[in-house]
């Protein structure tokens, strides 16, 4: 048997793709999750957890329950932080559960690991996201790269989607984001998810063991959650299109983000499980190939074979992002992680595997009318 691996929140899409490859590498998981009902409706009709409830130590506590953890901690050499609440829209209007969850659970992980020194972590890996960016890394034809800040609700009002150089206020274009660009979240969950960096970044110095931070760009395919509206706009496109409604597709649709298939996620974790890494490492895990939602809905339809109207509202969400798109110049060199999955590859395996699941509860509207209602969609 190999090293015995802690997931926190590994019944959820990305951690119970873990769970299955590692132990199929005969690798000792424990998991640690609250099997959120957002993630997973009844958690007893759950596949995602059915799919690891008999293959691993399975604890089903809350991360921030500190005996569970404490339990979930014990005896493991290598730890693999998964837990989050993630979806940038509810951040925003979620902002205590969002802290409280992924910011308290993470320092009660480090309070854990530094308070008793006799446990032999090996190395701590901690899934992090683009969000830490926010806009990221841009070009300007006077000042070269700049890192906008969050756009101007004034100019989305306008319809003034594009990104502004904020010495200038000249547009500006997206380049592809390396791990060397300014972080600049510019949403609760973004901010969340680099106080969790800091946070065990600062916990690996004092116990002086190696940590990697993985930032992931939009992961998608088969096991993501169809009944969670609150993200991964290929599962809220896909409900839609299946029932014959139309899409609606914010801001003028021109978006675009770097979408990276689960499998190509699951192999960067395992490389950095695997590989003897030394210190404090920040790496990108993305495509590096950036594609708009316009066309994302476009390519999903044609899967499909379902004509449905694309409505472009023009309405926007505060604190979201225009762009970003992974530099992976550096997990490339350091780990040799080449992703193998072609987004043509990556959404047909994806879109078969939905036409094989029962549609689920449709909350998009009510995701839409929270966040009106909070003012953060307009």
């Amino acid at each position: 048997m190999k090293e015995k691996i802690l997931i926190t929140g590994g019944a959820g899409f990305i951690g119970s793709h873990l769970t299955q490859s590692l132990v199929n590498k005969n690798y000792d998981v424990t998991i640690i999750d609250n099997l959120s009902e957002q993630i997973h409706g009844d958690y007893r009709k759950s596949s995602l957890y059915k799919k690891v409830e008999n293959i691993s130590n399975f604890i089903h506590a809350d991360i921030r329950s500190k005996s569970e953890l404490t339990e979930a901690v014990n005896g493991c050499d290598i730890i693999v932080h998964l837990a989050s609440e993630t979806g940038t829209g509810q951040s925003m209007y979620n902002m205590e559960k969002y802290v409280d969850v992924n910011l308290r659970g993470t320092a009660l992980l480090g309070d854990i690991l530094v308070n008793d020194r006799s446990r032999k972590i090996k190395k701590i890996i901690l899934a992090s996201s683009r969000a830490v960016y926010g806009e990221g890394k841009y070009s300007c034809p006077d000042h070269k790269y700049v890192y906008p800040s969050l756009r101007t609700e004034l100019n989305l009002l306008k319809k003034d989607f594009n990104i502004k150089c904020p010495f200038c206020n000249r547009n500006v274009s997206s380049v592809p984001t390396d791990e060397q660009s300014q972080t600049n979240p510019i949403s609760i969950y973004g901010i969340t998810k680099l106080c969790q960096e800091q946070i065990l970044a600062s916990t690996a110095s004092t116990l002086k063991i190696p940590i990697s931070i993985l930032r992931f760009q939009n992961v998608y395919g088969p096991g993501q959650s169809l009944s969670n509206a609150y993200t991964g706009i290929l599962s809220i496109f896909s409900n839609q299109i299946l029932r014959g409604k139309s899409i609606n597709i914010f801001e003028d649709g021109k978006e675009s983000r770097d979408f990276v298939y689960i499998d190509d996620v699951i192999k960067s974790l395992e490389y950095v499980i695997e590989k003897n890494i030394s210190g404090n490492n920040v790496f990108n895990v993305g495509s590096g190939i950036a594609t708009s939602v316009i066309d994302m809905a476009n390519i999903l339809i044609k899967k499909y074979k379902i004509d449905v109207e694309l409505n472009i509202s023009g309405n926007f969400r505060l604190g979201d992002i225009r762009n970003n798109f992974a530099d992976i110049s550096k997990i490339r060199k350091s780990l040799d992680f080449h992703p193998q999955i072609t987004l043509e590859e990556g959404i047909s395996r994806f879109t078969n595997w939905v036409q094989g699941e029962a549609l689920t509860v449709d909350n998009y509207e009510l995701s839409l009318r929270e966040m009106e209602n909070a003012g953060i969609l307009k």
